[in-house]
């Protein structure tokens, strides 16, 4: 199982620059708001893009979707630790958490 990260901490490291956020719900749901500095990865690109979007496989990475019944963070969590990622954390509450605690979100009109 997947390490959690709790709001709290995200937050810090977030603030910090010391970890590479994903999100992993994607599409129009990235477009509309994600997590500030985060990456769009969804499950089925995490074995084309994962190499070139994250060289260094012993960095901090965390995983995070809608809310704790969303299994997407898990699955990209699982597709990184396969491909000899070491240090992946999940974000279980997910983004809706995150803006029910009135933190900050980003949005991209143009994500792909």
């Amino acid at each position: 199982m997947t390490a959690l990260i709790t709001r709290e901490q995200l937050r810090a490291e977030i603030d910090a620059g010391t970890v590479t956020v994903l999100d992993a719900l994607g599409g129009d749901y990235y477009a509309q708001q994600h997590l500030p500095r985060a990456i769009a990865l969804v499950e089925a690109d995490v074995a084309d893009r994962a190499g070139t979007l994250l060289p260094d496989r012993g960095a901090p990475i965390v995983t995070y979707c809608s809310n704790p019944a969303c299994p997407n963070s898990q699955r990209v969590a699982d597709k990184l630790t396969a491909l000899g990622y070491t240090n992946v954390r999940k974000y279980r509450e997910g983004i809706q958490d995150w803006v029910a605690a009135g933190l900050p979100v980003e949005s991209s009109p143009h994500a792909g």
